[in-house]
């Protein structure tokens, strides 16, 4: 007996102690509320034992009497279980008047063992000793009540935590074993299968409460609700994994079983890497991943993946973190991010961008094939004019032969003016090959990348020749104003390069709105380390609207006739093939000057 006693003891000073931690350490909730409540009535309980155990006898006071205290402990605690359940598994409960017909029992049940002495309904005879006890009419629906209350609650809580945490995590253990040993030990002494004594109630009442309170202390259950966590994360747009040590899975959301068109039964306690291997929506090569899975549990990087599942035509973005408590390791939190919307979007953007540049780099092939047409055009006839001459002087020439009229100096003149003509038609020719040269380069893909070196003179050149026929039709001039040495070598794609500053030539001309007799500076100067070409026009200038989103997206000002894609795209080719800048200055009524800066 005296060991009951010293146990009970230790008991109530153990709760006093948890009452102070929970004051002091856990934030206010509702079920910190409850634990509060259910700790008092433990404490009332085991004190009324021990009370009755140490008073009754000296005193000569029966100790049921001191059980009139105790059983308040005894009837409400199932009530307050029950209502701990509610809170876990809803977060936070709304009070309803339906909840109150949850006392009728427990408060019935304390006025008839009140009033025992008048009817004998709770007992008809009372002893410490269960086995010796015997029960009245009204007991058996106290039991039932209270194991059916405590039945319900442990239901509930399992429900709950299950399907937060799984079957077989700590806090469900916790939970099965904190409800079930009270339970257990005292249907093993009111039905007299062993013999028991009141003192082991309260104590294995104890014994569950410090059950809970594990669970409650060792995973914070007071300080974030899992349920609530729970609803959360399901709701989410991403889907998890949180994996242990051993790679068994120990959580996820309801997004990733959407995401994978699984069920939770079929993933919940498996080994992660071995259903990776097995599982048909995993039909793509994982190994990175597992590797890094592994990694996680020694590292606090983060590994990022772009996964595409081909029997699905899925993309995943996938992040690995592991999840730790200062430096402990608790587990690997494993994120899918589907993004296959978001590449189906950057591929249709990129279908659109390739059908714009191609109708961009048609619209130049189509200014380029009237330039040929025009620059050809000119040196072709002077060529055939010089034939024709050259046929005169060859006709004049045989005829000379033997004629003893014609004289040594007559055969030199007429091999000179041959010379002058076969002169001409060589530096036409030659103009042509540079035509072809220029409109050849010009008419490559806008993939084609190669990097050469070439002067600031081979490129002016080109200029001059693909821009003549545009700006001669527009009544245009082009004054180039060469301000850096001829020879000043740069690398890159010419060809690119002179896509770029014949588009700014061609928006300079449109700026004029078809007025004949303007002009256009093409100036190439030196600064620092850099050359600085620039093309200046003195219209009208560029409008507000337009000013504030040059270069940062396609637009234009030239309504149905332009795309916008030519500005956009030269600042994109200068940036990431030059690695220089485009800026621009432009003043209402006065003009814009753009400025292409190069590193030389």
């Amino acid at each position: 007996m005296n060991v009951y006693l010293i146990l009970l003891f230790c008991i109530m000073v153990t709760i006093l102690a948890f009452l102070y931690i929970i004051h002091k350490k856990i934030p206010k909730s509702q079920i910190k509320t409850l634990f509060v409540i259910i700790l008092f009535l433990l404490l009332d309980l085991c004190l009324f034992v021990f009370l009755g155990g140490i008073l009754s006898e000296p005193l000569s006071i029966p100790t049921i009497y001191f059980d009139y205290f105790s059983y308040i402990g005894a009837c409400f605690i199932p009530v307050v279980v029950y209502f701990i359940s509610l809170v876990f598994d809803n977060t936070k409960l709304e009070f309803k008047v339906r909840y109150l017909l949850l006392f009728i029992i427990p408060v019935l049940s304390l006025l008839i063992l009140w009033t025992n002495d008048y009817h004998h309904l709770f007992y008809e005879k009372y002893s410490i000793y269960l086995n010796d006890s015997i029960k009245g009419a009204f007991m058996p629906v106290y039991l039932i009540y209270t194991y059916a209350l405590f039945g319900i609650s442990l239901l509930k809580l399992l429900y709950s935590s299950i399907r937060n945490a799984g079957f077989f995590s700590k806090q469900s253990i916790l939970f099965l074993v904190g409800t079930i040993l009270p339970i257990a030990i005292n249907l093993l002494g009111t039905f007299s299968i062993i013999p028991m004594t009141i003192y082991v109630t309260p104590i294995s009442f104890a014994f569950g409460i410090l059950f809970y309170a594990l669970a409650i202390f060792k995973f914070d259950f007071l300080k974030v609700t899992p349920i609530a966590l729970q609803r959360i994360v399901d709701r989410i747009s991403d889907g998890y994994l949180v994996v242990d040590e051993k790679n068994i899975i120990i959580d996820f959301n309801k997004t990733f079983l959407k995401m994978f068109n699984t069920n939770e039964n079929y993933i919940r306690n498996q080994n992660f890497l071995e259903l990776i291997d097995k599982h048909k929506l995993f039909e793509t090569d994982f190994s990175n991943v597992k590797a890094c899975i592994e990694k996680a549990i020694t590292s606090e990087d983060t590994f990022l993946f772009e996964k595409k599942l081909e029997s699905q035509e899925k993309y995943f973005h996938i992040e690995i973190n592991s999840i730790r408590n200062k430096d402990t390791y608790l587990g690997t939190l494993i994120l899918f991010k589907d993004t296959t919307q978001h590449m189906q979007d950057m591929q249709t953007i990129q279908n659109n961008q390739n059908m714009l540049m191609e109708r961009e780099r048609l619209a130049s092939l189509g200014q380029l094939i009237g330039g040929i047409a025009h620059n050809l055009k000119t040196p072709i006839m002077s060529i055939a004019g010089a034939a024709e001459g050259l046929t005169d002087l060859a006709t004049e020439y045989e005829k000379s032969v033997g004629d003893p009229e014609v004289t040594v100096e007559d055969h030199h003149e007429i091999a000179h003016d041959m010379k002058d003509w076969i002169e001409k038609i060589r530096s036409y020719t030659e103009y042509m090959s540079d035509v072809i040269t220029a409109v050849k380069g010009q008419a490559v893909t806008m993939s084609d990348e190669q990097a050469v070196s070439f002067t600031l003179d081979e490129l002016v050149k080109r200029v001059n020749i693909l821009m003549r026929h545009e700006l001669k039709n527009a009544l245009v001039d082009l004054n180039i104003q060469m301000k850096a040495e001829p020879d000043t070598i740069l690398k890159g794609n010419i060809n690119s390069l002179v896509q770029v500053i014949n588009n700014m030539i061609s928006n300079a001309i449109q700026a004029y709105n078809g007025k004949p007799g303007n002009e256009i500076n093409l100036i190439l100067e030196p600064s620092g380390k850099n050359i600085i070409i620039s093309v200046q026009d003195f219209a009208n200038g560029l409008p507000d609207s337009v000013k504030a989103k040059l270069f940062k997206e396609m637009i234009t000002t030239k309504g149905k006739n332009g795309t916008g894609l030519g500005l956009f795209m030269s600042y994109s080719t200068i940036r990431a093939h030059f690695n220089g800048n485009v800026t621009f200055e432009t003043e209402k009524g006065k003009g814009t000057i753009f400025h292409i800066s190069l590193p030389v």
